[in-house]
């Protein structure tokens, strides 16, 4: 298997063929490894965004820069679904449907079992504080807070732990995490969220599964699905992928 490189110190970040999970022209699509940075940031560490014009370089024998643009974030611990566009219509065109919830985002998560409800919703307002990278919940409106809105349904109970599938509405910052924060079920592994332990590879229990857009220049219906990492509660809970 061909695998592309880009080091920083002692570490390599590596991007596999059985990582891209969709790729023409326009678009490519990426299972992120939990602790992969999404686009730089303080930390200096080289980030999915270069590591993936890296590969389009080499594959395409493309000469000066890649233009790849980020369509969607998820945090650095979480792992699953990032779509990148490959050229500025493509870009433009994501933008207008994420803003417009025109695509359709499903997380799994891991929480407590003695989590009851079997489905439901968390709403909300969402304050972020840039300072500590954090936000805050709120159940009415403050100053600078944006509302928030996921549906969640139970998927699969374990011993300890409950298997959470999350269809995110909304895509404010740490939502997923702060929601079930909020309400006294932390997503495993989450220790800035009040989860009581951490997870060996450094991620949270927290994964971006699933997505359905329309293409923005073919119009064809995408459905991309992301297997989750193969360690520890993921490894006791297979996916169907």
């Amino acid at each position: 298997m061909e695998i592309f490189l880009i080091k920083k110190s002692s570490t390599d970040l590596k991007l596999k063929k059985s990582e891209i999970l969709f790729e023409d022209n326009h678009l490519i699509i990426i299972n992120k490894k939990p602790g992969v940075l999404v686009q730089g940031d303080i930390t200096g560490d080289i980030p999915l965004l270069e590591i993936v014009k890296k590969y389009i370089k080499s594959k395409y024998d493309k000469k000066g820069n890649v233009f790849l643009g980020l369509v969607n974030r998820i945090d650095r611990p979480t792992s699953g679904i990032v779509i990148f566009a490959r050229t500025s219509k493509a870009l433009s065109r994501m933008n207008d449907k994420l803003k417009n919830r025109q695509i359709r985002k499903l997380y799994w998560l891991f929480i407590s079992n003695k989590f009851k409800s079997n489905k439901g919703k968390l709403e909300g307002w969402f304050k972020k504080n840039k300072k500590i990278n954090k936000s805050f919940y709120s159940k009415e409106e403050i100053d600078n807070s944006k509302y928030g809105l996921l549906n969640y349904r139970k998927i699969e109970t374990l011993d300890k732990y409950s298997k959470i599938e999350v269809d995110l509405i909304t895509g404010r910052h740490h939502q997923i995490r702060c929601s079930f924060s909020e309400i006294g079920f932390p997503i495993l592994g989450d220790l800035k969220y009040g989860s009581k332990r951490s997870n060996k590879d450094g991620g949270i229990y927290l994964h971006s599964r699933e997505i359905y857009f329309t293409h923005p220049v073919t119009k064809e219906e995408i459905n991309v699905k992301a297997r989750p990492p193969i360690s520890g509660l993921w490894s006791v809970s297979p996916s169907d992928l």
